[in-house]
């Protein structure tokens, strides 16, 4: 601290001095700085982009939707006889065909019951007198048990005819006479009785033998067979059970051909056709794309989410597509409109948020914007925009690694490759 005791003069020299010392230092310390900045500037390499001007362009919008693939048929197999189960064929995820045995019940009293009946039947043909392959008899008189009857009857008419001329001559007493009236009247009963038999007989063959056709068909159900040709989605039973009727056995599930039933948006209503052509995705094939036709559509929307229900039908013969799956679809349509695009791979998303690098000069400065969704074209996936764009941008997108705010770019041409530095 200077001396109190100098001269006012000297005093002031001096802090003078101290003032230019400090002032030169502090701009010497900055051109430093800026001088190294600026060489730093120099030196770092600029990023190599793509560059896409935006315009706006004509697209044909399609519909798109979501929803699950669920199998062709789907049928849960129950026991249409009382029995044990005696073997299991199949099990879970077992491919099966059309009339194939899965389950097999033990069918010894059900085949006890099929040759009771069977029994039956050969008895009461036995009784109207026709074989075993024998249709019905159409008129009862030409039966044996009834021509019988009929000859009784027209031997006790004649008979009686002869008694009442000679009951009137006085040839016969009244006890006579009334003899032979009553084995006349007692073979006309016969005869009737022997006609109603016949019926009765006709009656009892039609129902043994229905009988016997439900005792055939009930052993026939002791074995389950697959409906269609499909898999083994569950098994509910293991040998030894005993089944009631209506007892699930198991489930099985057609997947040869898929339904996918999507929830198309309400707004969509008027451009979603039966018959319409629908691109499907689903995760477990990234990539890929499955077709399907649109084969019915539900008449309502649903209050609840807005949406209508389509049902398209895909192929899967192939066995790759499982029920279940989440699938997201899309399906063309006539309306078009005017839109903006980028190339997908041009869009960053973080936190929420869309963003874009916009190319002036030789730098790139990070633009919000809105999305409308992802359309695919024939010139690959690109995004759609809504808002934060206009024709004329330019939007960069890195050949490799990542951009950030104010980096330095070098516009690469497609197909050329990075010049030697």
């Amino acid at each position: 601290m200077p001396n109190e005791s100098m001269p006012l003069n000297v005093r002031r020299m001096k802090w003078a001095c101290l003032v230019i010392v400090v002032t030169t230092t502090f701009f010497a310390d900055s051109c430093s700085s800026s001088q190294a900045n600026n060489l730093k500037a120099g030196f770092s390499k600029p990023v190599l982009v793509h560059v896409y001007t935006v315009a706006e362009e004509t697209t044909r919008r399609r519909v798109q939707a979501v929803g699950s693939l669920f199998a062709l048929e789907e049928s849960t197999l129950s026991a249409q006889v009382e029995s044990r189960v005696d073997k299991v064929l199949v099990d879970v995820g077992d491919v099966v065909s059309e009339g194939q045995p899965l389950v097999l019940l033990d069918q010894r009293e059900l085949q006890f019951e099929l040759e009771r009946q069977h029994g039956l039947v050969k008895q009461v043909r036995a009784q109207l007198g026709i074989g075993p392959d024998d249709p019905l008899p159409t008129d009862p008189k030409k039966m044996a048990s009834v021509q019988r009857a009929e000859a009784d009857l027209f031997d006790a008419f004649r008979k009686y005819g002869r008694a009442k001329d000679m009951f009137k001559d006085d040839l016969i007493s009244q006890q006579q006479f009334d003899e032979v009236e009553s084995r006349y009247h007692s073979a006309q009963a016969t005869y009737d009785l022997a006609l109603q038999e016949v019926e009765r007989l006709k009656a009892l063959l039609i129902s043994s033998e229905a009988s016997a056709a439900q005792a055939q068909k009930k052993l026939g159900d002791a074995t389950i067979r697959a409906p269609f040709p499909g898999a083994v989605e569950t098994r509910n039973v293991h040998p030894g059970e005993y089944l009631r009727l209506q007892s699930p056995i198991m489930v099985v599930v057609r997947t040869d051909s898929l339904r996918a039933r999507l929830a198309v948006p309400e707004r969509w209503a008027g451009l979603v056709k039966d018959g319409a052509l629908v691109d499907l995705h689903v995760e477990a094939f990234p990539g890929e794309t499955f077709e399907g036709h649109i084969s019915r559509i539900n008449p309502t929307v649903s209050q609840d989410s807005r949406t209508f229900e389509a049902e398209a039908l895909l192929d899967n013969k192939a066995g790759r597509l499982k029920p279940g799956f989440f699938v997201q679809a899309s399906l063309p349509s006539e309306k078009e409109d005017k839109a903006i695009f980028v190339p997908e791979p041009s869009v960053n998303y973080r936190y929420g948020v869309y963003k874009v690098f916009l190319v002036k000069g030789n730098r790139v400065s990070e633009k919000q914007i809105q999305p409308a969704g992802q359309t695919e074209d024939q010139r690959g996936r690109r995004f759609e925009v809504a808002e934060g764009l206009k024709p004329g941008d330019r939007v960069a997108t890195p050949v490799s690694g990542d951009l950030h705010d104010g980096d330095t770019v070098q516009e690469q041409l497609e197909g050329a490759s990075p010049a030697a530095k």
